[in-house]
């Protein structure tokens, strides 16, 4: 349910930026590792903008695909899913 807080978090941050200004349209580009599910931020954005200058207003979202590069070869791909990156250290001598 961390949404609801990403959400009014992004509604803040516009009214913030534009506190005088009639909003008619939020885009929102929200990365597939972030952790964020676009639909619950979508469902929530009524809610967080209600009595501000974004309540009515529209929100488009735009998920962006993550891109990864290969740190031995340089080879750029999209995960699957979240990579984890190991690092092994030589092992002390005697171990």
């Amino acid at each position: 349910m961390h949404e609801y807080g990403v959400t009014e978090t992004v509604v803040a941050a516009v009214v913030r930026q534009l506190p005088d200004a009639t909003i008619t349209c939020v885009h929102l580009e929200i990365g597939s590792l972030s952790g964020v599910a676009a639909d619950s931020v979508r469902f929530y954005f009524p809610m967080a903008a209600e009595g501000t200058n974004l309540e009515g207003a529209r929100l488009e979202i735009s998920e962006i695909a993550a891109r990864c590069r290969c740190g031995s070869c340089g080879q750029e791909f999209e995960p699957d899913g979240p990579i984890l990156s190991v690092e092994v250290a030589d092992a002390p001598s005697g171990a």
